[in-house]
């Protein structure tokens, strides 16, 4: 009997050179791997010989499931419909976004070359200054971000002809073809990578902001003065950031860490009077979320400290002097007193200092933890390395792992409760602080849920526990108790660790129904847990408490959402991940009036300002979008209402950027941004040339802001004695232009370092 020949039950729907390489094939025609390798891309016709997808042939064969081909012979919605929503782009027959030429029609001279579509071209996009003819090993190697801007404006948005097509395409793939990478390659800033996650700001909404920018910066290599009022304005906004840039240097050079010699810290607390509400401050804020401390245990040791603090431990000093420090981040005094903000730094230093030494017995142990986890929560708070805490975090973890706070107590029967129960807590505190710091760098977490099995903390207040409790009687999850935040966070984990795991991981590939399921899942959970916390406002949940859980959670949603928000404007099918993100960055810059929160967002590193720059540039980019989309339409002064909003939305972070360079903040190109944006939206609704307008805002704002660290300067002090160092000897003349300035606009990718 003659054997039949062997029948796929399931067609196979990539094109036959991915399927040979065992690659996820985004199903285009010709597919982006077979674009960015330079093959020819063929997809198999079942019961017939293989056609290639740039073959004159006839596609009667051509299979990706019945669903979807059915759906690519009907009428496209972008062909149906004139425009889209009132908050969405408006889009007229093709999936070019309003106002905005694709690069076929037209190119932008300043911003490089224009680029044919991905997807229809037979030719890889070689995008910026490159010969199209000729390879360029520079992108092999790191690439400034000012040429990423540059690669990222002049890019056509658009995926495919066909909106049903563009949801085959992968997040990682969207983020590539937007960023003009091949896809072997990636980004490095500052020796840091620049994750697929952390690609916001390279829209063509910002098209001017970089075009003033790179010409500002290319001002200070005329060899001739400018004679025009544009390029005058473009030699002082360089002059005025180089200003800045030497400002910063000097008013960190008295930090501890910048001190040639060893700097001996001066651990003398503040008085008792103002200790004391700062400790309490700390209880009421922080300690609400991020469980480090046992507070009855912690009072007992307080009161120790001050009866007795010659026989106290150096742990136990620094434990007692974070706390402290922790809590005058939210007092009236921290933006008053700079001797006090200069002593709270002191003590941050000396616990890292403490940290990095040998480890002896008193910093393997829960108090050298609770003193890890508190320094961390420092740094973030006040800017003191917030953006390096995904490495610090990563010895934290391998640190309580080896003490065993990844094993639940239950399998250590001798230990008390109390114990059992802080482990629990410092575990969850420690899982929090790597899921924020991963979403902050673009890394990958290093953990998943296979990697312990401690449990939730029990439901209790402190005040119902301690070192003598046998039996523990926790409350129902429907009462508001000291641990319900952190609870609440950790329910969110898991969801939280697979957002991360498919935004960061190296080869995980987020689709949109991917996207769409966490989101769902994220918000559901979010929704009950939100009404949990308002319902019991009587029983201490206060508005830092909701704003700070607010903060946590709605941030992981705008990464998550970013590729295909991006693609919105081009592609309809996209417009819930647009909503999604906008509606997240208003909620994370309009939290509940409250002044310790309000404090804590003016002076926030780390965690504390990413979260704000993603939202930034979130409502920016649709804010000019919309209005060039209503100008486009017609309508741009007769429904002015959503522009208003999103208006009053940037006033406020002008306001905010201020204020954060008035707390010490050293990038100003934050508010100068800022300014722009509102200086092009106001010139967009006037109909008039935004290129000057621009230009004065970025002028004005960087001579406000030099004003305010030229008078912030006046009241720090100079190093310590033993130095030998003074605030001009490492910071160089203001006209000395040999400096290396690396100014390269990383404020758009809300990734970067400091500006210093």
């Amino acid at each position: 009997m003659q054997r039949q020949p062997h029948r796929r039950r399931r067609p196979a729907l990539s094109c036959l050179e991915c399927r040979r390489r065992k690659i996820k094939c985004n199903r285009n025609e010709p597919c982006a791997h077979c674009i960015s390798s330079k093959l020819q891309c063929t997809y198999k016709v079942y019961s017939d010989e293989p056609i290639s997808a740039t073959s004159p042939q006839p596609r009667q064969g051509y299979t990706r499931g019945a669903a979807l081909n059915k759906l690519a012979q009907a009428p496209s919605p972008l062909t149906q419909a004139q425009s889209f929503n009132a908050r969405g782009p408006i889009i007229e027959g093709n999936t070019s976004p309003p106002g905005v030429q694709t690069t076929e029609e037209s190119s932008s001279p300043s911003l490089g070359e224009p680029v044919g579509r991905v997807g229809h071209n037979k030719n890889p996009p070689i995008l910026g200054r490159i010969d199209l003819q000729q390879p360029n090993p520079a992108l092999d190697v790191e690439l400034g971000l000012i040429d990423i801007l540059k690669r990222g404006v002049g890019l056509d948005k658009s995926s495919t002809s066909s909106p049903m097509n563009g949801l085959t395409e992968s997040g990682r793939d969207i983020l590539a073809r937007q960023l003009g990478l091949r896809e072997s390659q990636i980004i490095l800033n500052k020796t840091r990578m620049l994750g697929w996650s952390l690609r916001i700001g390279t829209a063509q909404e910002f098209a001017p902001i970089v075009n003033c920018y790179i010409k500002a910066s290319n001002s200070r290599k005329e060899s001739s003065p400018q004679d025009t009022e544009l390029g005058t304005l473009y030699s002082q906004i360089w002059d005025l950031l180089h200003k800045c840039k030497t400002m910063a240097r000097r008013t960190k050079i008295g930090r501890p860490s910048r001190w040639l010699s060893h700097p001996e810290f001066d651990l003398e607390p503040p008085p008792r009077e103002l200790a004391d509400r700062m400790v309490s401050i700390y209880f009421k804020s922080f300690e609400s979320t991020y469980r480090i401390l046992h507070e009855s245990t912690f009072m007992s040791e307080y009161q120790k400290y001050w009866d007795q603090p010659e026989s106290v431990t150096t742990d136990l000093r620094l434990k007692v002097l974070l706390v402290i420090g922790i809590g005058s981040s939210l007092s009236e005094h921290i933006g008053h007193d700079v001797a006090l903000r200069n002593m709270v730094n002191q003590y941050v230093y000396a616990a890292q200092t403490w940290l990095s030494g040998p480890l002896e017995k008193d910093r393997l142990g829960v108090a050298g933890v609770q003193i890890y986890c508190l320094t961390i929560l420092a740094r973030q708070i006040f800017s003191i390395g917030g953006d390096l805490v995904w490495g610090s975090v990563g010895s934290l973890i391998h640190i309580a792992m080896q003490i065993g706070l990844h094993r639940d107590p239950k399998h250590f029967p001798s230990m008390s409760i109390l114990q059992a129960e802080i482990r629990r807590r410092l575990w969850a505190t420690i899982v929090e602080m790597v899921v924020q710091s991963s979403l902050d760098t673009a890394m990958p977490p290093r953990m998943t849920l296979d990697d312990f099995d401690t449990e939730a903390p029990s439901n209790v207040n402190d005040d119902e526990i301690d070192e003598s409790t046998t039996t523990l009687r926790p409350h129902s999850r429907s009462t508001f108790t000291t641990t319900s935040i952190q609870l609440i966070l950790f329910d969110l984990l898991p969801t939280r660790l697979r957002i991360l795991h498919l935004l960061n991981s190296l080869h995980a590939e987020l689709s949109y129904l991917d996207a769409l399921t966490l989101s769902a899942e994220i918000t559901d959970q979010y929704r009950i847990s939100n009404t949990f916390m308002r319902e019991n406002e009587q029983s201490g949940a206060t508005p830092f408490h909701r704003n700070l859980l607010d903060y946590l959670v709605r941030r992981f949603l705008i990464p998550l959402h970013c590729p295909f928000a991006s693609e919105a404007r081009v592609n309809p099918l996209f417009y819930y991940s647009l909503k999604v993100s906008l509606d997240s960055a208003l909620s994370i810059i309009s939290p509940e009036p409250d002044e310790g929160f309000s404090r804590l967002m003016a002076i926030g590193g780390g965690m504390f300002r990413e979260g704000i720059r993603y939202s930034i540039t979130v409502i920016t980019r649709d804010l000019i979008a919309q209005i060039e989309s209503q100008r486009v339409d017609g309508t741009l002064h007769r429904n002015p209402q959503y522009i208003h909003l999103l208006k009053q939305a940037v006033k406020g972070m002008v306001e905010l950027s201020m204020e954060r360079v008035r707390q010490g903040e050293t990038n100003v190109k934050g508010p100068m941004f800022l300014s722009m944006i509102m200086a092009q939206a106001e010139a967009t609704e006037e109909g008039t040339s935004c290129d000057l307008k621009v230009a004065q805002s970025a002028k004005d704002s960087l001579e406000l802001c030099y004003d305010i660290m030229q008078a912030r300067a006046g009241t720090i002090s100079s190093p310590g004695p033993n130095t030998g160092l003074t605030p001009m000897s490492l910071s160089g003349g203001q006209g000395d232009y040999g400096l290396d300035l690396d100014f390269d606009l990383d404020f758009f990718f809300s990734g970067g370092a400091d500006f210093s």
